[in-house]
């Protein structure tokens, strides 16, 4: 495949596309032991699950609903500022639900800490957390994964639904983005 604009931004791939793909099987069957026989309800955290939220509820073939949250904590930097916001809320009621809240990176946790809580106080009555990528080396919230695809260096990853100023998403590899692409953007 010829090299997009896309490809000459990236540092190095840390994933490839097969790899993810069968990653994601493993996660699925894992997630479906867990969980058949219950009716559990996955929420993806928009934007940056979207593409992974399909790929692992086909995976784990298990009787589920499928609901979106979009927060907020980074706007178009590279760093959480900390303070998270929903700008769109799950729509059904989930008291008494098992969840499952799909996140494309469990960075500092500020996100999926807030979340947990959220629908813990909604009524939820279990909240698991399955996460593509895990970087625990910038983590300030205390919380874990009970599913991860892969763990990553502190590096500025893209890719696979990932963003740098909603750009990159659509790449189908995760890849290092070069810090001359967001260092020069202020």
């Amino acid at each position: 495949m010829e090299k997009t604009t896309m490809d000459q931004d990236i540092l190095k791939i840390l994933y490839t596309e097969e790899q993810i793909a069968q990653r994601i099987r493993e996660m699925g069957a894992q997630m479906y032991e867990d969980l058949k026989g219950k009716n559990p309800l996955f929420v993806s955290v928009l934007r940056g699950a979207f593409i992974f939220m399909a790929d692992i509820t086909r995976a784990c073939q298990v009787k589920c609903d499928v609901e979106f949250i979009a927060v907020s904590s980074y706007g178009n930097s590279t760093a959480s500022s900390g303070a998270v916001q929903i700008t769109h809320d799950i729509q059904q009621d989930i008291s008494g639900r098992d969840l499952v809240v799909v996140e494309d990176i469990l960075d500092s946790g500020n996100t999926l800490n807030f979340l947990k809580q959220y629908f813990l106080t909604k009524g939820a009555a279990s909240v698991s957390i399955c996460t593509l990528l895990d970087k625990p080396s910038r983590r300030e919230k205390a919380i874990h994964a009970d599913y991860v695809g892969f763990e990553v260096p502190d590096e500025f990853v893209v890719g696979y639904g990932l963003d740098y100023a909603q750009k990159y998403r659509n790449l189908p590899y995760i890849g290092v983005l070069k810090p001359e692409v967001y260092s020069s953007k202020g």
